[in-house]
């Protein structure tokens, strides 16, 4: 299933965790709905970085999210955030591009300066509240950019 121009399902389900324990890791309707909405959001940050996108972990089931440590109140049990990362592009480099662009989004996240996490509201009516922090060996801090 195609979510948007270059996004499909089965990319953004892919999981090599739930496939390592044999969890199903499809989403219910309601998450997939949200997913559409992320997708149109990482078509935005494809566009502003002019690269594709790989997404390292998009939608988790509870017994997913559960196996790789995370809390039931992610955002990426909901499908609602992603983890990305731009080939040739830093993690620093992408938090940049995406805030520069004006991109509207949840949070986004400088994660172990690995990946960034990028989200989307729980739901469409609720406003992004543009958090952005670095999260970190060191802890949880502000993104001051």
């Amino acid at each position: 299933m195609q979510l948007s121009e270059h996004f499909t399902l089965k990319e953004i389900i892919e999981s090599d965790t739930a496939a390592r324990l044999g969890i199903d890791n499809t989403p219910p309707a309601y998450a997939v709905e949200n997913l559409k909405r992320l997708c149109a959001v990482l078509e935005e940050v494809r566009h502003a970085v002019g690269k594709p996108i790989r997404i390292s972990s998009g939608y988790r089931c509870l017994k997913v999210n559960h196996a790789v440590g995370s809390k039931d109140t992610s955002q990426h049990v909901k499908g609602c955030a992603a983890d990305i990362k731009v080939k040739g592009v830093t993690v620093d480099e992408l938090m940049k591009v995406i805030i520069g662009a004006g991109i509207k989004f949840d949070q986004l996240i400088h994660e172990f300066d690995s990946w960034v996490h990028i989200s989307v509201p729980n739901t469409p009516a609720d406003k992004p509240r543009h958090s952005m922090l670095i999260i970190d060996r060191a802890g949880t801090r502000p993104y001051e950019g």
